[in-house]
């Protein structure tokens, strides 16, 4: 009759690298964990504030472009554009 081998789970180096994946895990979780809590991401100051005056730029480089566009739509179409009073 064959021994059996009778030595606990722990005494397996396959047993180890099993649990070594999960393990690794977790413990990278709360040190991600920790990090988070201890260091807050820094506020930015106001930015809807300035994302309102990049519009009002952005708006008006194009009114400054309103009399070229009408000029062309104008070469294109043949149609006069309406002015607006």
């Amino acid at each position: 009759m064959e021994k059996l081998d009778t030595k606990p789970w722990w005494h397996f180096g396959y047993v180890w690298l099993i649990i070594a994946g999960p393990l690794l895990v977790v413990i990278a979780s709360f040190i991600t964990l920790y990090l988070a809590v201890t260091r807050p991401d820094a506020v930015i100051d106001d930015y809807y504030r300035k994302g309102m005056e990049i519009n009002k730029t952005l708006s008006a480089d194009r009114d400054g472009m309103a009399p070229a566009m009408q000029a062309r739509n104008h070469a294109a179409t043949g149609l006069k554009p309406i002015e607006n009073q």
